[in-house]
């Protein structure tokens, strides 16, 4: 962001409660959070439940904000220092809504690609590996951390320069409509969608109504111009293309496949998955969990956009994935699709994935003064990745025994009965030695898990933290390893701080 008070005042729709010595100075950053202000940046006063962001006014002037956007009067000695400081104070009827309009006033100075990533699961580390992929090939700005909501992803925008080659968006919803909202301000060139899966199904119902509300990010993609991503490999893909109109638009639609099964000789009756398309070949795990696969793809060797009368040849490159899981292996063919057609070849994107590193809390491997280690993938949860999460922890190589601490997932609504016995059932099916199951909704894990078959001494139930890391203390040994893995909320964090510290 490079914008003046003047001009925040007239995109947000503000007046000026104290004006600045100085309409023209340039501010070159955001935040709402008052510890975070850099010198020349906005501060934006956000209400909320616990804290009043308009109470940390005065602290983010001191640090060297030049400007503050509010929602209700300031008490006279803030504006006093706001005066003296040579500051604007900015008033307009509701932050958040000015925020919104502040991104999509500087989208019209962005000249690079917007890249809008949704799905299921796996969007996250999608987003970083697609960041990782094309900052080897340009400027690239990407969401920070999982802010994909409505106040992370105006943040996004803001903060890119116009002349920021790539601006990768991540994009998250609970239900209809709301990514539609999202790209109505930061109308995405291009599009990509992990999969379509079981997250949010409390308030959309079924897959495919989960399905139509991804499609909106595709639906909002410029007719004929616009590139969409999809995973040829989830079995929603089809009916998601079909909410979208894009193949009667014309548009392109590239098709990425980590599930080492992808038809290579597969011909033009394959439809938008023959090509242009990426995928995994002789895919394989190491002791430590991480993937090693040819990375292969059809329809870029003649440069982009493919010519369509043409078979193009497959290129393939080795590559050695950074991240673990075979999991990750479809989010590294989607960043690699990107890449692609961002003009890069396949060597440089396979160097970008090998340097890969997961964020913290997504299985993050940590070795414990105890002699064992820990996985940490306690940031969030769906039945999906839960599944995913305990067949990557089972193929590492550990020399003694495997314990799984598993706690609720979060926003399943009807089906979480049902979810969480679908894990137990799973995780009855893996090597494990103990299975710890955290919190109300994951006795039904456990309940799954005896019924699969699983020996109900290796089953435990807990309801606290503290009944968790009591459990484990006489039970893990060096040599051993312990997952961690629930949806945020419940605070498994906790857990791997105890087991590590």
């Amino acid at each position: 962001m490079r914008l003046n008070a003047k001009q925040i005042a007239d995109y947000a729709g503000g007046t000026f409660a104290v004006r600045p010595i100085d309409a023209s100075a340039i501010m070159s950053g955001l935040t709402w959070d008052s510890r975070d202000v850099q010198p020349g940046w906005l501060y934006v006063a956000l209400p909320g439940e616990r804290v009043d962001g308009h109470d940390f006014v005065a602290a983010a002037l001191r640090a060297g904000a030049w400007g503050a956007l509010v929602a209700r009067p300031l008490d006279e000695a803030t504006r006093t220092l706001a005066a003296e400081m040579g500051a604007a104070v900015i008033e307009v009827p509701d932050t958040a809504a000015a925020l919104t309009d502040l991104a999509r006033a500087w989208r019209g100075h962005l000249r690079g690609t917007v890249i809008g990533i949704t799905g299921s699961t796996g969007k996250t580390t999608t987003k970083n590996l697609v960041r990782d992929v094309l900052a080897t090939h340009g400027s690239v700005v990407a969401t920070a951390g999982n802010q994909n909501n409505e106040l992370g992803v105006p943040k996004t925008l803001l903060s890119a320069d116009p002349d920021t080659r790539f601006v990768v968006v991540e994009m998250g919803m609970r239900g209809e409509g709301q990514l539609e909202q999202l790209c109505e301000f930061v109308r995405p060139r291009w599009g990509l969608v992990t999969n379509v899966g079981e997250s949010h199904i409390e308030l959309l119902g079924s897959r495919d109504n989960i399905a139509r509300a991804k499609a909106e990010l595709l639906c909002a993609l410029p007719k004929a111009s616009g590139v969409a991503f999809l995973n040829g490999s989830d079995d929603r893909s089809d009916f998601l293309l079909s909410c979208t109109g894009l193949e009667r638009w014309r548009n392109e639609v590239v098709c990425f496949d980590g599930s080492g099964s992808y038809a290579t000789q597969a011909g033009p009756e394959a439809g938008w998955r023959h090509r242009p398309a990426v995928w995994a070949e002789d895919v394989e795990l190491d002791g430590q969990g991480r993937a090693h696969f040819v990375l292969a793809a059809r329809g870029f060797a003649e440069g982009w956009p493919p010519d369509a009368t043409e078979d193009l040849a497959v290129l393939r490159q080795p590559c050695t994935l950074g991240l673990r899981g075979l999991h990750n292996v479809a989010n590294a063919c989607a960043a690699a699709a990107v890449g692609l057609a961002a003009g890069m070849d396949l060597a440089a994107i396979a160097r970008a994935l090998e340097g890969a590193l997961p964020e913290t809390g997504r299985q993050e491997l940590l070795h414990a003064r105890g002699g064992f280690v820990v996985v940490n993938d306690a940031y969030n949860a769906n039945p999906d990745s839960m599944r995913a999460s305990l067949a990557t922890f089972c193929a590492l190589e550990v020399p003694g025994a495997r314990i799984a601490v598993l706690g609720d997932m979060g926003e399943l609504g009807d089906f979480a009965a049902a979810c969480h016995e679908g894990v137990g059932e799973a995780a009855a099916a893996m090597p494990l030695d103990a299975l710890v199951c955290v919190g109300e909704l994951s006795e039904g894990i456990a309940d799954g898990a005896e019924r699969a078959g699983m020996d109900p001494e290796k089953i435990v139930r807990a309801h606290s933290v503290a009944e968790v890391l009591g459990e484990l203390e006489g039970r893990v040994q060096p040599g051993d390893a312990v997952l961690v893995k629930a949806s945020h909320f419940m605070g498994l964090t906790r857990v791997v701080e105890g087991l590590v510290s």
